[in-house]
């Protein structure tokens, strides 16, 4: 099981390395064909698989990092590096955004010619790329969100490559070179919306929030539902990544031997990993109600207790 998990993180990084160096290829090759065909369009585009080759880096990391041990200083391993580094690149997206934004009112003012032979050629091989690197992602895609976000970029991508060569072929046949800069308009909103989606995520899982897709009152009641447990009280979730869940609770259970609390224990954690994919969780169970404070949960008298992990 063990051995199996490393080598599906071995293939997963190697695809996603051959598919960020395809597609670091691919915005040069759109930064010297825009510049050259004066094509907004295709230099936006070249903007927009930027953001796509740093998510597929930030898999990438996220994949190295995952399979890297804890160690004494980082206990909890190096889960948040590839997030940190998700929020300042959004950022940095958010810039581009702006430029492109201002550059597309200028073209919409001052139209300049476009060479649509070049755009066209350029985005079609863009869609070749980004087609290919999906179908190479789609089967990790499917267990695990880190990969699984960069394939979401690339099928955006791909979709913005059909848009410049629909546009290039509409400027041949038309001749209005506005086109050009109206799709530059709607590949920067897109870089918008994949950029702030990225830093909502990403800064939720800084200020450790709440990870996406759950809901308190459910993982409460799932908990509630073990039996032997009583009550479910000062209950925290967060995430240590883009995919890795941490919980920290105290559960009230019923005055029953210790070999039974074992068992409930056991319960707890097989409930939360199966429902709710968390595999890092403490539980204190106690045999007594408490009242809980601002502080946690004050215990008014001594009482047994025990605690458990799971990692």
């Amino acid at each position: 099981m063990h051995s199996h998990h490393h080598s599906h993180a071995a293939d997963a990084g190697g695809i996603i390395g051959w598919s960020l160096a395809a597609t670091a290829v691919l915005v040069a090759v759109e930064v010297g064909a825009g510049m050259r065909a004066h094509s907004l369009a295709l230099l936006s585009d070249a903007g927009h698989n930027f953001t796509d080759a740093l998510a597929l880096l930030l898999a990438w990391f996220g994949v190295y990092f995952q399979s890297k041990p804890a160690d004494e200083t980082k206990t909890y391993g190096y889960h948040r590096a590839g997030v940190l580094a998700a929020f300042v690149n959004a950022l940095t997206l958010m810039a581009l955004s702006v430029w492109i934004l201002w550059e597309s009112a200028e073209r919409l003012r001052h139209p300049a010619a476009v060479g649509e032979t070049i755009m066209m050629a350029v985005a079609a091989l863009g869609l070749l790329v980004n087609g290919g690197v999906m179908l190479a992602l789609r089967a990790s895609s499917r267990n695990d969100l880190n990969i699984r976000s960069a394939f979401v970029h690339m099928l955006g991508d791909a979709l913005g490559s059909i848009a410049i060569v629909a546009g290039a072929a509409a400027i041949r046949v038309t001749g209005w070179r506005q086109i050009d800069a109206w799709l530059s308009i709607v590949i920067a909103l897109l870089i918008v919306w994949t950029a702030w989606d990225i830093i909502r995520e990403s800064l939720n899982i800084l200020l450790e929030g709440l990870p996406r897709g759950l809901s308190l009152s459910d993982v409460i009641g799932a908990m509630r539902s073990v039996e032997g447990v009583m009550d479910v009280h000062d209950l925290h979730i967060w995430s240590l990544g883009s995919s890795t869940r941490a919980l920290s609770c105290h559960a009230t259970i019923a005055d029953i031997p210790a070999s039974a609390s074992d068992v409930v224990l056991r319960r707890l954690n097989e409930v939360l990993a199966e429902r709710f994919h968390i595999f890092h969780s403490t539980v204190q169970l106690e045999h007594l109600s408490c009242a809980i404070s601002e502080n946690g949960c004050a215990i008014p008298v001594s009482a047994e207790g025990h605690e458990g992990h799971q990692h």
